[in-house]
């Protein structure tokens, strides 16, 4: 993004083209509307997701209602961490764990995953050829 974007346009266009969300749960990550959001719109599109859970366990992720948010939203938000919370993925202690294994840990789960993803693209195309 640059000086100027508009950051919903730019964030909602960015995950309707990707393949492939990442979402790298924090203890204040459900502090964060704009991660709740992003967090929602992988969800919706259908998007795998491979979720990183640093320093919390998914039990402890909780949307908080701070009074800014309609109850959709709210509903949105919980539906969507409900979900990633039930996905398989990486966690991370930072206080035990070895940052530099973690990072190769986590650098092979994306890769693999983009490369199932694309053969699942290939094989989609190849059928709707034939």
């Amino acid at each position: 993004m640059k000086p100027g974007d508009r950051l919903f346009d730019t964030i909602d266009s960015a995950i309707a083209e990707c393949r492939l969300g990442v979402a790298v749960f924090s203890r204040r990550y459900c502090d964060s509307y704009f991660c709740l959001h992003e967090l929602s719109l992988i969800m919706e599109t259908k998007k795998r997701v491979i979720p990183i859970f640093c320093d919390v366990k998914p039990s402890q992720l909780r949307v908080k209602d701070n009074g800014t948010c309609s109850t959709l939203e709210l509903q949105r938000f919980e539906r969507a961490l409900e979900e990633a919370k039930y996905t398989v993925g990486l966690t991370f202690d930072s206080h035990k764990g070895d940052w530099s294994e973690f990072l190769t840990k986590a650098t092979e789960a994306i890769v693999t995953n983009l490369i199932e993803l694309e053969g699942e693209t290939v094989r989609k195309n190849r059928k709707n050829f034939v």
